[in-house]
């Protein structure tokens, strides 16, 4: 969440932020929270020069006593302020946990550098790499050529579980374990840490990452245990450190994991269900970073390009667009999404988030750092993306290097971890 005392002490900061999210209903939730704050203001005031007055009355009262002086008087009027200043502090505790409820329904201020607008059609293309494929003939889709071919079975994978849900055989599963196993690698040699987190999570650690409470329906959950399948490995990975203090000198810290992930993807009906694109379950490594404020944005740019160069050792082109303000996640200060080219739907598709989170998610999980220079405490700021999600880039695969018999070539980098 953001800070409270920046929402209330510089509101037109965050003002900016939600105007530039296209979310004009949000501030107003804001203004209330800047309204309901100098009332809290002028309360604490109240209840201070009150506990100011009990406070002398209770010095007279002992020395009345001493003097065994009759302290009645004295004391039933204290009863009043009492009773008051018990009001006031309830006031105040319930000011608060009002702050607290609004605070959660606050997007992330974004970074500065993140323009205006309210959809994907003003994201803003930072560069391009690669050449788009030419055919001599009318590409085919990665589930016209999976199905053809008896490597995606859609059908059967329904009638065992449901909509949503594939069978991969074959060549594209060797494939999609051939490229877990090649990202995984590549991210190690440039510094990541390797981990393989736990696939459920309770309901604390997904609030410590932000989709609790607002993104409940998004997530698949035990109800026996209260447990969730991960949406991503952002989940258990960020919360990782969790109420931690690092010491400076640790960081950046850099992790890199493969999970599946499980999403519900509630509103998307319609949107990108065919094949592979929006499936239930899926394959994903992520990219994990933890940095000090002062660096998080050149730590986003490293791991922007971390997850490019996947792409370009497959040699698969793609682009990479700044999301603008309305297309930028809730909890993201700052955002780049890689898009492969897919010849299927003669398109850019998403293959990787890259976002920057500032201290949102830090505050809500309490992860910190102990600053070097003077030893002082303060918040980290976290930073994930995908490096990258694996059933897309199988889709990539099979689209750009397809033939006009209905096969497809491998990328020449996957070829040892095919041989095993």
């Amino acid at each position: 969440m953001i800070d409270l005392k920046l929402a209330v002490s510089q509101p037109q900061i965050v003002e900016d932020s939600l105007n530039r999210r296209n979310r004009p209903d949000l501030v107003q939730v804001l203004r209330e929270m800047v309204a309901e704050d100098e009332t809290r203001r002028k309360k604490i005031q109240e209840v201070e020069t009150l506990k100011a007055e009990r406070n002398k009355a209770s010095e007279q009262i002992a020395s009345l006593k001493k003097a065994k002086q009759d302290a009645t008087a004295l004391m039933d009027s204290m009863k009043s302020v009492a009773q008051k200043i018990k009001e006031l502090d309830e006031q105040l505790n319930q000011f608060q946990t009002r702050a607290e409820q609004r605070l959660l329904d606050l997007p992330n201020v974004l970074h500065a550098s993140v323009p205006a607008g309210k959809s994907a059609d003003e994201n803003k293309e930072v560069r391009k790499w690669g050449d788009i494929p030419k055919f001599s003939f009318k590409p085919k889709t990665h589930d016209e050529i999976g199905e053809a071919a008896g490597l995606l079975d859609f059908k059967k994978a329904g009638e065992v579980t449901g909509a949503r849900f594939c069978f991969v055989k074959g060549k594209a599963a060797k494939i999609e374990r051939a490229l877990i196993s090649f990202m995984l690698d590549t991210h190690a040699k440039h510094g990541y840490e390797e981990v393989l987190p736990p696939f459920l999570v309770n309901r604390s650690t997904l609030h410590g990452t932000g989709q609790l409470p607002k993104f409940e329906e998004d997530v698949f959950r035990i109800e026996k245990f209260d447990y969730f399948l991960i949406p991503t490995a952002e989940v258990p990975v960020t919360n990782y450190h969790r109420e931690e203090i690092l010491d400076e000198e640790q960081l950046p810290k850099k992790y890199c994991a493969y999970t599946p992930c499980f999403r519900s993807e509630a509103g998307s009906y319609g949107k990108d269900t065919k094949g592979l694109k929006r499936q239930h379950q899926f394959n994903k490594v992520e990219l994990v970073k933890f940095a000090t404020p002062e660096t998080a944005e050149a730590e986003l740019e490293a791991l922007t390009a971390d997850a490019e160069r996947i792409l370009q050792l497959l040699k698969i082109p793609y682009r990479v667009v700044l999301l603008c303000g309305g297309d930028t996640g809730f909890g993201s200060a700052k955002t780049y999404d890689i898009e492969v080219w897919s010849p299927g739907s003669n398109g850019y598709m998403e293959i990787s988030s890259c976002s920057m989170f500032s201290d949102y998610q830090a505050r809500r999980a309490s992860i910190r750092y102990r600053r070097t220079s003077d030893k002082k405490v303060g918040l980290l700021n976290t930073l994930n993306g995908s490096g990258l999600a694996v059933g897309r880039t199988l889709i990539a695969i099979m689209e750009n290097f397809q033939k006009e018999d209905g096969s497809f070539e491998v990328p020449a980098v996957l070829a040892p971890y095919m041989s095993r």
